[in-house]
């Protein structure tokens, strides 16, 4: 048949950014020379791949067909290519990966960060959820891989352990609380307490290891995130309970985590991905970089993981 490898990644930009010019533009090549190379091959196969409009680019029916039985044979190819110098860095392709919000901000942004340097032409889209939410978009196949702290019951999914933190009492700096070195978890009932919603993980973990314990405090304020929790800690609303991923550096001109303790509760968060699933070599990277840099994250004293994205 007469098209070569050009033509095939020419097709799988157009079915993944759905526009011309940003497909013409990731290739490095003009968009009337990316079109003739997109006719070449539907020419060549003898069949429709695409539905142009004004406006946007569809696939057909034989194109999703084709582009669902091409996707593989282009990443094989990318495998087998890995090692050449030079080659990461044209690696096109995108990685969904669904992951708890308090790990976003001060963790998998800095896996990112590296993983762009590495593999610029990679996008990476990220569904920010709860936790529940978070399980069943890895169990559905709507994420690559997740990072969370549930999944390890689960027997669709495989668990692989990153770390374990300790859950905080946030507070601002002009806070009583502020200038102490560890909190009881009665103590927190002296002021105004914001908590999670009983939908969210971290509730049900909380409620699991605070049971029967005298004195629990009562929230004034709920939300279903803990990174919304922190804003209305830094507003000044009260304070709250959250895992120590969730907080900023020592260096935050507003907020300290001080320790909990009677009981010390902690949750482990690790990466989820479906055991029936062979990951795409560029999810695969990216899965790889959060094993990688997890390590250092362990290392780093908590005080200091507010600058993650140099990581």
């Amino acid at each position: 048949m007469n098209f070569d490898l050009n033509d095939l990644l020419a097709f799988r930009a157009v079915a993944e950014l759905g526009n011309f010019r940003k497909a013409a533009e990731s290739v490095h090549i003009s968009q009337p020379a990316f079109s003739r190379r997109v006719d070449k091959l539907e020419q060549a196969l003898g069949a429709r791949l695409l539905e142009r409009t004004t406006r946007r680019v569809s696939l057909t029916a034989v194109g999703r067909d084709f582009d669902r039985q091409l996707r593989p044979i282009l990443d094989a190819l990318d495998t087998t290519l890995l090692g050449i110098r030079g080659v990461a860095a044209t690696r096109m392709g995108e990685v969904t990966v669904a992951c708890v919000p308090s790990a976003v901000n001060y963790f998998l942004s800095g896996v990112i960060a590296l993983y762009h340097q590495r593999y610029p032409r990679i996008r990476v889209k990220i569904i920010d959820d709860s936790a529940n939410e978070v399980l069943l978009a890895v169990a559905r196949g709507e994420a690559d891989f997740g990072l969370n702290f549930i999944g390890s019951q689960e027997n669709d999914v495989e668990f692989e352990p990153l770390l374990e933190e300790q859950f905080v009492a946030a507070c601002r700096r002009d806070h009583p609380l502020a200038k102490m070195k560890q909190v009881r978890w009665a103590e927190l009932a002296n002021y105004d307490y914001i908590s999670v919603g009983k939908a969210s993980g971290n509730r049900l973990l909380l409620d699991q290891a605070l049971a029967g314990l005298t004195g629990q405090p009562q929230s004034m304020y709920e939300t279903q995130h803990g990174t919304t929790m922190v804003g209305l800690v830094e507003a000044g609303l009260g304070v709250a309970a959250v895992p120590s991923m969730a907080m900023p550096g020592s260096d935050h001109p507003l907020l300290v985590s001080v320790p909990l303790v009677d009981p010390v509760v902690k949750r482990k968060m690790g990466l989820i991905k479906r055991r029936s699933t062979m990951l795409s070599p560029a999810a695969q990277q990216l899965y790889d970089l959060c094993s990688e840099l997890q390590v250092k994250y362990k290392q780093e004293p908590t005080t200091s993981k507010q600058n993650r994205g140099t990581l």
